[in-house]
């Protein structure tokens, strides 16, 4: 459980958006933590990944490498259900 304080104009905001769209403030503070979570996430990774690169450890995919792999998982996923 956590309590957040928010400055008068984002408190003033989300209750509005929750009065309007009749969702709980909680609903709208979980859902944008979990957004900025996932965000943050994706930028250590990637950040992880680039000093991977520039150390010589990992190499750099070309993009269209990427995304046969990506194809390639997908379609295992499939046969495998």
């Amino acid at each position: 459980m956590m309590t957040i304080r928010l400055p008068d104009v984002l408190e003033k905001r989300l209750s509005q958006l929750a009065k309007t769209t009749e969702r709980t403030k909680s609903f709208y503070v979980r859902r944008a933590v979990e957004e900025y979570l996932d965000d943050q996430e994706d930028y250590l990774i990637a950040l992880a990944r680039m000093e991977r690169i520039d150390k010589g450890i990992d190499k750099a995919l070309p993009f269209e490498d990427l995304v046969e792999e990506y194809k390639r998982e997908h379609e295992s996923k499939k046969v495998e259900h």
